[in-house]
């Protein structure tokens, strides 16, 4: 086991783990540590705890310091000058004629080094502006390029769900997310309906798909054909969350004695339904049926009129 304590960025949600030194800290509390952009201030969002080491990317980096009144007025100061740095910046970005769309700058917590992110469509010859910034700041440039993801998380917003963005307020990484997970969740599959502000597919698909994998364990489809205690029946609409399904029963037609579905629909408990095998049964090797005739029927299916 190993002694680790969680530290959390403001341009991160995500939390890093890092090695308190046998230093005691409360959730909340504003620490210095160092990370892959230089000195950075963050919170505490995890209380000294032990984790698996399995858990642990080692080395792990230790936490500097506590916080200090120098450290926050530091702090306030690199805020201040954030806009300033980003009229610069566009400015430099117009001038060279780059197509790249800058979204936040920020200054290291010791002030050597301020650090631009911007997102564009490709890759981005950026070495010349990198010159002319460094000129201008007379301390190092650092450009990194985001994905329209962390672009989100970043500048934050409300989704259409009415509340804030959950890239910006709790999620810590980005899982990836498939149209099969709308498919399966019935929603419709126009894309202003189920994309985020960023434009992709929105991370909530994700976070139901294991409820409606659950849900849809013993229950059909649309147009699947069931058994119920009526007889064989197609099947109109499903409902996950009530557990029932509605159908039409096939019938004879009076006059030309085929197969059709009746013009009633009727409503079925997941239980009162039994599932048909789509699939043809399969040969013995003496070339016999492997099935009984119950599933020679079960494949059969009616036309329909």
């Amino acid at each position: 086991m190993t002694e680790i304590v969680g530290v959390g960025f403001i341009k991160a949600s995500k939390t890093y783990y890092f090695d308190p030194k046998g230093e005691q800290y409360k959730m909340g509390e504003l620490v210095v540590v160092e990370t892959a952009r230089g000195m950075e201030m963050g919170h505490i969002s995890i209380a000294n705890r032990e984790v698996d080491d399995k858990e642990v990317v080692a080395p792990l980096k230790g936490i500097e310091r506590r916080a200090t009144s120098a450290d926050l007025a530091r702090y306030r100061e690199n805020l201040a000058k954030r806009d300033k740095a980003m009229k610069v910046c566009e400015e430099k970005i117009r001038r060279h004629k780059l197509d790249m769309k800058l979204v936040d700058a920020e200054y290291t917590i010791d002030g050597s080094k301020v650090i631009f992110y911007f997102s564009a469509d490709g890759r981005v010859d950026f070495r010349e502006l990198v010159k002319d910034l460094a000129s201008h700041f007379r301390m190092r440039i650092e450009l990194r390029q985001i994905g329209v993801r962390d672009e989100a998380r970043m500048l934050g917003g409300m989704g259409i769900c009415g509340r804030p963005f959950c890239c910006s307020r709790w999620l810590h990484d980005f899982q990836p997310v498939s149209i099969k997970m709308a498919k399966q969740q019935n929603l419709s599959l126009n894309p202003s309906k189920i994309s985020g502000a960023c434009g992709r597919l929105m991370c909530c698909l994700n976070f139901e798909n294991k409820m409606y994998q659950e849900l849809h364990k013993g229950m059909p489809n649309e147009n699947d054909k069931i058994m119920t205690p009526d007889g064989l029946a197609k099947v109109t609409n499903v409902n996950l969350f009530n557990g029932t399904v509605n159908a039409r029963l096939y019938e004879k037609d009076k006059e030309t004695k085929e197969n059709v579905l009746s013009q009633e629909t009727k409503m079925y408990f997941k239980k009162e339904i039994r599932l048909l095998d789509k699939k043809s049964p399969k040969k013995k090797k003496n070339g016999s049926d492997a099935g009984d005739a119950e599933a020679r029927k079960q494949t059969e299916w009616p036309s329909e009129n």
